[in-house]
């Protein structure tokens, strides 16, 4: 049993929405579950597993600029703003304190509500 957890978070590493996939599931599903909920802001940065043109296409139809680098696949390279993706650290961190909770961390729960629970209320106290 394998999950990914796909969560939005602000510049100072909060979690803003959470959603949680089984762990073979695509970025994208994870992208275009969470595009709505997206809060209104200037940027946007994410991982080369959210690089997609549609994906792209969106976050400008919202007036929000990506700092997304390309896949390495892609023919014509994606230019972004490296400086401003070095912040990403902060989402990582984020998940970093989401698992300093044992049960976050080792996935006791095998009802998926429950551990969509216990993410929440880590969330909540971080």
């Amino acid at each position: 049993m394998n999950t990914k957890l796909h969560a939005i978070c602000d510049s100072q590493g909060r979690p803003l929405n959470l959603f949680v996939t089984a762990g073979q599931v695509s970025d994208y599903i994870g992208a275009r579950a969470l595009l709505n909920s997206i809060p209104n802001v200037d940027w946007l940065l994410g991982d080369r597993g959210c690089d997609a043109d549609w994906f792209r296409d969106a976050l400008k139809d919202k007036g929000i600029r990506a700092c997304i680098p390309g896949r390495k696949q892609r023919k014509t390279p994606v230019k972004y703003d490296k400086r401003r993706y070095k912040r990403r650290n902060r989402i990582e961190i984020m998940f970093g304190r989401l698992k300093d909770w044992r049960r976050v961390a080792t996935r006791y729960d095998r009802c998926l509500k429950v551990f969509l629970s216990a993410i929440a209320l880590a969330a909540t106290v971080i």
